[in-house]
């Protein structure tokens, strides 16, 4: 496989179908629906938005919400789509340490790094669009799912498949907004104990740059 692209480039959005040409009017009530949702996403707990005060927000009718948006997940997915697709980027073409050419347990480290950093700039969104059994179900997990294994084969890491799901759990929403939000972590203390953790698991040797 050439370098650089170890990983197909995954649809976010499930069930999304293939582009078309958007109506300038439908265009508008899309940008005009995206912008409400993460006002309300940034202020309240995503969870407990509704789509009628989303319809309400963004000054558009119930069934022009529903024709694209079957409920706020996936109002939040679509907001959270651009961010996940910019980090599948540099993993696939980046440098390093997050893109190729970098051992596994820096490339790993340099995950979480990116990671948190998502976490930390758009949890409201990934609350909206990835929490409990929803998470697992989606392109991006598919896709985070598929390089984690992949770097713990290349490290030579005991049962790479049985391991990424652990390896991921760390980054899920929930487990963040508890450690920011009730036990009062920085964001820089929660990565570097991932830092540490993927160096302790795939074997490396800490990198300052990471």
């Amino acid at each position: 496989m050439p370098a650089g692209r170890e990983l197909p480039v995954l649809d976010l959005e499930p069930g999304r179908p293939a582009p078309v040409r958007e109506r300038a009017d439908a265009a508008r009530n899309r940008m005009r629906v995206l912008k409400a949702a993460e006002q309300l996403f940034a202020t309240r707990d995503a969870r407990h938005v509704t789509m009628d005060e989303i319809a309400k927000a963004a000054g558009v009718g119930r069934a022009t919400l529903y024709r694209r948006y079957p409920d706020p997940a996936s109002i939040a997915t679509a907001l959270l789509d651009e961010h996940e697709r910019q980090v599948q980027g540099h993993i696939l073409n980046g440098p390093p340490p997050l893109g190729p050419g970098a051992s596994p347990a820096d490339r790993l480290a340099a995950f979480y790094v990116a990671m948190i950093d998502l976490l930390e700039r758009h949890l409201h969104l990934v609350l909206g669009a990835e929490t409990g059994s929803a998470r697992f179900g989606t392109g991006a997990y598919r896709f985070w799912r598929t390089h984690v294994r992949m770097l713990l084969t290349e490290a030579r890491v005991p049962d790479p498949e049985g391991k990424a799901d652990a390896v991921l759990a760390p980054l899920a929403p929930e487990v963040y907004q508890f450690q920011r939000q009730t036990l009062g972590l920085s964001q820089a203390r929660v990565t570097e104990s991932l830092v540490w953790n993927a160096h302790r698991l795939a074997g490396g040797e800490a990198s300052p740059e990471v």
